[in-house]
């Protein structure tokens, strides 16, 4: 009863950089439904709608591939490749299991196009098989996440699953301080605040989006992991903040550098003024933000047509013939998320399943700097994302930082 990481095979720049579009856009999607702190990780979720809607018929079929933003008869080919990606990213554990019961046949071209040694055996000992498979949760996700999201019963004819954890350390950590915003939903709260100063002002800047202006900070990781922090205009919701950062990934949208912009507020919590100095300095990126430490569960089936799953769900008939000729219907759809950003760095897991089954006198200044302040004070998003293919791996909007002194 295992399922083993995915490893190995040879990467299509092509399919890849589809798939990578394609989980990012269900990423934007899945953020336009969020409200409240959380985090998230759509390409966890990703690959499993893909083999679905490579075995589903139907209104299944076409409702899956929608979610998935690709043809049915390729999305498999397409989960392939982002898996065999990930598996090469450094500072990402990934891996993706399938469970069967022993009486459920399936079908060889499909459990073919899953990742070499990912399939494992359901027995008739549930609690024995329940351990197993949050021992794989916990392990595949280095202890961020203890148990597998679903529940095994006996209508549990098969549990396919995905895991990842990302870890990511500053080159230049963070100095802790107390924050107390004087403004804000956060106002008069004591938080542990992160305070770091530097001289590249292209860490910073700003981008009009269609629904108004977003700051955007990148925290470069030491292996190729960034975390892009996302400011919005307070009357912005999560979504429309966190699908701007998702757009500019994409290109569709253009992040002017702070050092580029003019003196002033030049855009939410991003200030750009002359500061006196004694001598002569290079200009300068000072940012607060805060350190957070999230934990999430989701019910994928309450965004049901989000994640193509309404038909699916039906039990009133089976959904998958690709898979098995055993009728097949979802019954439970489930992820457990963890994100943790402080001075030192960053971590992350997921874990998705589907059970179909059933901070002396002064010197004269007679010098001026430049000095660009970013001030992450109220609630923010931020995107985990991988430098080099853009692939948004965790996600999430913060709400609830981390007190100070706890």
């Amino acid at each position: 009863m295992r399922g083993t990481a995915v490893g190995g095979t040879a990467v299509d720049g092509a399919a890849l950089g589809g798939a990578v579009e394609a989980a990012n856009r269900l990423t934007a999607r899945w953020a336009g439904s969020v409200s409240d702190g959380t985090v998230f990780s759509a390409a966890g979720v990703w690959p499993l709608l893909a083999f679905l809607a490579d075995g589903a018929s139907g209104a299944a079929r076409a409702e899956l591939a929608d979610a998935v933003g690709l043809p049915a008869d390729q999305a498999a080919a397409a989960a392939r490749e982002l898996l065999a990606r990930m598996a090469t990213m450094a500072g990402l554990n990934s891996a993706l299991g399938l469970w069967t019961r022993r009486e459920l046949p399936l079908r060889e071209e499909w459990r073919a196009g899953l990742p070499a040694d990912t399939h494992g055996v359901l027995t008739d000992d549930l609690q024995v098989c329940q351990k197993a498979l949050d021992s794989w949760a916990a392990e595949r996700t280095d202890g961020l996440i203890e148990r597998m999201p679903v529940t095994l019963d006996e209508d549990v004819l098969m549990v396919l699953a995905s895991a990842l954890a990302l870890r990511t350390e500053w080159p230049r950590p963070f100095s802790e301080l107390r924050l107390r915003p004087d403004t804000g939903p956060w106002q008069g709260r004591q938080l542990v605040g992160l305070h770091r100063t530097g001289v590249r002002l292209d860490r910073a800047g700003v981008t009009s989006g269609p629904h108004g202006h977003v700051t955007e900070l990148k925290v470069p990781g030491d292996n190729g992991i960034d975390v892009h922090l996302l400011l919005g205009e307070p009357r912005m919701p999560p979504g429309q903040v966190l699908g701007t950062g998702v757009d500019v990934l994409a290109g569709r949208l253009t992040v002017v550098p702070s050092g580029q912009l003019p003196y002033g507020d030049v855009g939410p919590g991003l200030r750009v003024e002359q500061q006196p100095c004694a001598t002569p300095r290079p200009p300068e990126l000072a940012v607060t933000t805060v350190a957070y430490d999230m934990r999430a569960r989701h019910d994928l089936r309450e965004l049901r047509g989000l994640f193509g799953l309404t038909t699916a769900m039906d039990s009133g008939d089976g959904h998958f013939p690709g898979i098995s000729p055993t009728p097949l219907a979802v019954g439970q759809a489930e992820q457990s998320a963890v994100a943790r950003f402080g001075a030192l760095g960053f971590r992350a897991g997921a874990v998705t399943a589907i059970a179909p089954g059933y901070g002396g006198a002064p010197p004269q200044l007679r010098h001026t700097t430049t000095v660009v302040t970013a001030q992450f004070d109220r609630p923010f998003g931020f995107l985990a994302v991988h430098r080099e293919s853009r692939l948004v791996l965790t996600a999430g909007w913060v709400t609830d930082p981390t007190p100070y002194g706890r």
